[in-house]
């Protein structure tokens, strides 16, 4: 959080744009110097040695784009794209080393939560020092008071020194302190899920309370779920770059395709070598699983399903033996570990015959994507009976991560769609 500036104060002017865009980031680049001893900073920033050379990192390059008034815009990109940075350079934590970021708005900015607290005051007393550092007054923050503690429930903790809280209770003060000072725009970076389960619902509803209201919204998150279900436009960023601005749809598909080293190289098909690292494989090799991939809606090889949508698992397949009855199946697991749904070619009656060594094949599944929106694990298994005995010939734990965007999710695991009538006496 960078409760150590007044945020409304900060990269402001009125006169340079329309008044209907919150922000604007005009052709903003980062540069980072990359100093081996702490002593190289020194000389650097001192031109001790002019002559000596540092080697540089470019966290952004060239960046541009702007948010309406009213706007609730999300970013996303893999570790190191550059998000916190520019997040950081638009509440003037960081200034660019190129460009300009225009704000005009008060700021709250959810980005290290806490940061500013003092650890040997009081809760109350760092609600009043963060407070003033965000631009309020005495009385303004007085007023917020009552808004503010109920929000963070942690009853009479708040009248003890904040190094004496656990740390749910200080991300829970730090949020409550930054959520309720009214601001114009909020700034959030994978900070709406601090705290047990209760406070994360309690943080949601209050995002949605401020995207009622028309408040100016800029969310980093890597739930593309809540991307999905929030944002009305993305920016995706890769490596400083950015690569594109469009629906969260449209750039979440391109997001997948960077995650998977596909940015540009359509229905390129994912093999055994693009699994996940910490596949469990196991069983005895007399078949084998040889590719899998996900098929979306529209045809395209994308391990992020649109719930509600048709798609297919589609696995290759060689047999190095005669199988008297294979079994090609599939799970999806949640990240809990807990088996959400699956079948196989038995339960489906797909194959009632043997198979001869030699052969190979492809098994597509085609089914509705029922499950709520979130983060789900592919297990396949390749399995059959000789002479009466179960065996397992291949076994694929965990091998792709799936995500399914959802901007409806009812209770539990999936969704009945369920359909209602009511009818007035």
């Amino acid at each position: 959080m960078s409760e150590e500036k007044n945020l409304e104060q900060q990269n402001i002017d009125k006169d340079s744009a329309p008044a209907e865009y919150a922000i604007e980031v005009k052709n903003v680049t980062k540069i980072y110097s990359l100093y081996k001893r702490p002593s190289d900073r020194l000389i650097d920033t001192f031109h001790l040695m002019p002559w000596k050379k540092y080697p540089k990192n470019e966290a952004l390059k060239d960046v541009s784009f702007s948010v309406k008034k009213g706007e609730t815009v999300g970013i996303i990109g893999t570790n190191g794209s550059g998000k916190s940075t520019i997040l950081k350079i638009i509440t003037g934590v960081l200034t660019p080393t190129k460009g300009d970021a225009i704000v005009r708005g008060r700021i709250s900015a959810l980005l290290e939560l806490g940061a500013g607290f003092n650890q040997e005051y009081t809760g109350i007393e760092n609600v009043y020092l963060n407070g003033t550092m965000m631009g309020l007054s005495k009385e303004e923050i007085e007023k917020k008071l009552p808004e503010i503690l109920e929000f963070a429930d942690i009853g009479d903790y708040v009248y003890s020194p904040v190094k004496t809280y656990s740390s749910g209770m200080f991300v829970r003060l730090a949020f409550a302190v930054a959520i309720n000072i009214d601001p114009e725009i909020l700034i959030v970076d994978e900070a709406l899920s601090v705290g047990d389960v209760f406070f994360q619902a309690k943080c949601y509803r209050k995002f949605d309370e401020f995207k009622r209201q028309g408040k100016t919204i800029l969310f980093v998150s890597h739930d593309l779920s809540s991307i999905a279900k929030y944002c009305d436009r993305v920016v995706l960023l890769n490596k400083g770059d950015k690569l594109g601005e469009g629906s969260p749809k449209e750039m979440i598909d391109l997001y997948k395709q960077v995650l998977v080293g596909q940015f540009k190289e359509e229905n390129k098909q994912v093999v055994s070598e693009g699994l996940n690292d910490d596949t469990l494989e196991y069983g005895s090799k007399k078949a084998k699983y040889t590719g899998c991939k996900i098929i979306d809606s529209t045809g395209k090889n994308n391990n992020v399903i649109l719930k509600g949508s048709t798609f297919k698992i589609v696995v290759d397949a060689e047999i190095f033996e005669d199988l008297e009855a294979p079994i090609f199946a599939f799970t999806f697991k949640n990240v809990q570990g807990t088996e959400i749904t699956g079948t196989n070619t038995m339960i489906e009656k797909s194959i009632t015959d043997g198979i001869k060594g030699g052969t190979k094949l492809t098994i597509e599944f085609t089914q509705d994507m029922n499950l709520q929106g979130g983060e789900y694990l592919l297990s396949l298994g390749l399995t059959g009976f000789e002479k009466g005995e179960f065996t397992v010939y291949h076994r694929l734990y965990d091998c792709i991560n799936v995500t399914v965007v959802s901007d409806k999710d009812s209770v539990g695991y999936y969704d009945m769609n369920s359909k209602v009538d009511i009818t007035y006496r």
